[in-house]
């Protein structure tokens, strides 16, 4: 009978698991760096949130003086055309005068177009930059 505590007794110590032991890399907290999102950048106002507001807005800055050419440029040439060519002027369709209708409903078709080309093109510059947001 003595014998049998002692068979227990031994069998608890094997039972019983080692110590661990965490084993870890000197590079560890390099791979586990917080993400700082360009969201939270922007919010902060830092260096990097306004380089990135900057990008967006010489996008749609760029975008505002190309339509804005574009409009100068076929809408200049008008009375540049009227001058070089005075037949032009003279020209009447429908009891108008060319320059009027060309001043009149070719210009204002002109404009919608852009303002519809603007408004698509500034809103796949934003969308271009929300991505960029939401992939960081």
């Amino acid at each position: 009978m003595s014998r049998e505590p002692a068979q227990r007794h031994t069998a608890e110590k094997v039972a019983q698991p080692a110590a661990r032991v965490t084993v870890t890399s000197p590079r560890t907290r390099a791979a586990r760096a917080r993400r700082v999102s360009i969201a939270s950048e922007i919010d902060a106002q830092s260096r990097l949130g306004e380089v990135y507001v900057d990008s967006l807005m010489r996008s749609q800055l760029r975008l505002s003086l190309a339509v804005l050419a574009a409009l100068a440029f076929t809408l200049g040439l008008v009375p540049l055309v009227l001058h070089l060519v005075p037949a032009v002027g003279r020209v009447v369709v429908l009891g108008v005068p060319v320059p009027w209708v060309i001043l009149t409903v070719v210009a204002f078709i002109e404009i919608v177009l852009l303002g519809i080309f603007y408004v698509r093109r500034a809103e796949r510059n934003e969308a271009a930059f929300s991505d960029l947001l939401d992939n960081r």
